[in-house]
């Protein structure tokens, strides 16, 4: 196993992760738990995402996440709180990906894997933001149904391609995070008219 593939495995998992991090460990962690897929002994320290209790977790919070993003207030409230929450998370799905390797790949590949949960957490959030300032509540379903599909297809890429899974969402990564930060400005602006206006009213 190659050190791509498993930069590949960590980036990727951290990637969706920071979309929708209860699926894509519940996904994953039942793909292990029921033997979809064998795990190598590169990938020895993943096996804990097959755990019960890890297994329950990550179904309860990913329900509740489920119902949560369909309500505006509630799906922008989850995301900011999730800010922490997913980069973190996405750190350590990483670190179990990576195993036992050189602390200085070990450091990269954190670091990596944190930059590109924050990242893409940030667009998600910074959609969902845009679309929570709709009167319809369609867009946020659909926004919803978008981004799980998203992560089933991501996770079936790291799983047949690692090696491509990590130029793939390496560039994913970088994107996101140019993406993010201009949508958060393009927010920002739109929230501090919108305030101004009320002022003057």
């Amino acid at each position: 196993m190659s050190v791509i593939d498993q930069l590949g495995v960590a980036l990727g998992l951290a990637t969706l992760a920071g979309v929708n991090l209860y699926l894509t460990v519940l996904v994953a962690g039942l793909a292990i738990r029921f033997d979809w897929i064998g795990l190598s002994s590169s990938y020895e320290q993943l096996s804990v995402l097959g755990n019960d209790w890890v297994l329950g977790v990550a179904g309860v919070m990913f329900v509740i996440q489920f119902f949560a993003d369909k309500v505006p207030w509630l799906d922008s409230l989850w995301d900011a709180v999730h800010t922490v929450i997913r980069p973190v998370g996405g750190v350590l799905i990483a670190l179990a990906a990576l195993g036992k390797m050189d602390p200085a790949v070990l450091t990269v590949g954190a670091l990596l894997a944190g930059g590109a949960s924050l990242a893409t957490h940030g667009t998600k959030a910074g959609v969902r933001a845009l679309l929570n300032l709709s009167p319809e509540p369609v867009s946020n379903s659909v926004a919803s149904v978008t981004e799980d599909g998203l992560v089933l297809g991501g996770l079936g890429l790291i799983g047949l391609f690692p090696a491509v899974a990590f130029v793939v969402f390496l560039v994913i990564a970088v994107l996101c995070a140019a993406f993010a930060i201009w949508l958060w400005k393009k927010i920002f602006r739109r929230r501090k008219r919108r305030g101004e206006e009320l002022a003057t009213a």
